[in-house]
């Protein structure tokens, strides 16, 4: 598996090791959820624009 050198404030840090104590997680598996959360919500708002656009398109021809 492929490492990540991330810089963050050591605040946000905390606040990461909080939520993944409270989860029984550590670090590592905390962030890789969280990312895959990040880029499965990403996909599903590119989905909901593309599936927007194409009911806009089908009320434009149905007027």
């Amino acid at each position: 598996m492929a490492r990540v050198l991330v810089s963050i404030s050591p605040e946000f840090l905390n606040e990461v090791d909080s939520l993944a104590s409270a989860e029984h997680r550590t670090r590592s598996e905390f962030i890789r959820e969280a990312l895959r959360s990040y880029i499965r919500r990403n996909k599903q708002q590119a989905n909901l624009g593309k599936y927007n656009k194409a009911a806009n398109l089908l009320d434009s021809l149905l007027d």
